[in-house]
């Protein structure tokens, strides 16, 4: 849980950040590739092929190419479309994702009461971000819910394989970045453009720390949490930047937030968190 929360923080400003600095001012194959490319550097070292079987690095590999390489695809391109605010306000279907493709990777059946603890966390977040649609909504929404999927097939794809072949977590985050450069590399050499590089020391430094901070960094403390706690936990964490999203794209741009909805929000979030660990999980027996 540690681990979740921390990168909840270092995520939530690269809402803003990308929204902001990049999107539109920079080619956003190029910001991909070389977001993911520089995670990949941090973690290529660990990589131990002789103790790797084909199907464990395979599946992490896997896992890296949807949740950090195909999501960023759709991701990027949905700052053209949105506005920092709607694109957090979009991803409150994560929780539902997250849950329906844990239990059909395992082949259980759906468990209604993560369903509900994760709809829950869904309502507090939409009550946080409600607003009204404007021209470009429905484009966007879709584009934003193909990213929310494959972010949630990722994440969930990591944890399963962490279950099926558990590798150090370094060596497996090492897989994991190399399936997600894969998509990158191939994504910038069919579609980027060489000029839309960045054109300034700020874009350059944000780069580097979207690379080495929230994507290397980032995405292995996330990935090792996720592994430590149930589905439906990890599917109430992921809304819960939404609320630090916000805030902290509030306090640094000078927008004036509605409390009212905030705060009601939040309250709906940690009540669906509360309610998860209470009544839907037993202590005795969580299944992971």
């Amino acid at each position: 849980m540690p681990f979740l929360i921390i990168t909840t923080v270092i995520w939530s400003f690269s809402f803003s950040l990308i929204g902001i600095y990049l999107a539109g001012h920079v080619d956003p194959w190029f910001s991909i590739l070389m977001r993911v490319g520089l995670a990949t550097l941090v973690f290529v070292p660990f990589i131990r092929i002789r103790r790797a079987e084909a199907k464990s690095a395979l599946a992490f590999a896997a896992a890296g190419a949807c949740q950090l390489g195909i999501m960023y695809l759709f991701y990027y391109q949905s700052f053209l479309y949105l506005t920092v605010p709607q694109v957090l306000m979009f991803g409150i279907t994560m929780p539902i994702y997250i849950t329906l493709i844990y239990d059909l990777l395992r082949g259980d059946a759906l468990r209604v009461g993560y369903l509900f603890s994760a709809l829950l966390a869904v309502v507090g977040a939409g009550v946080i971000n409600y607003s009204h649609p404007g021209e470009k909504f429905w484009f966007g929404l879709l584009i934003i819910q193909i990213a929310n999927f494959f972010f949630a097939l990722g994440q969930v794809g990591y944890k399963r394989a962490m279950e099926l072949y558990p590798l150090p977590p370094l060596q497996s985050s090492a897989w994991f970045y190399c399936g997600a450069l894969c998509v990158a590399t191939i994504a910038w050499l069919l579609l980027g453009d060489s000029n839309g590089l960045p054109t300034t020391g700020l874009q350059w430094g944000i780069l580097i720390w979207l690379g080495l901070g929230a994507s290397g960094l980032g995405y292995f403390m996330w990935n090792y949490g996720a592994g430590k706690v149930d589905s439906g936990t990890l599917a109430i964490m992921n809304n819960a930047m939404i609320p630090v999203g916000l805030m902290i794209n509030f306090l640094i741009w000078q927008e004036t937030p509605e409390w009212a909805k905030t705060l009601t929000g939040g309250a709906i979030l940690l009540l669906s968190l509360w309610v998860h660990k209470t009544w839907i999980i037993s202590p005795s027996a969580v299944r992971r």
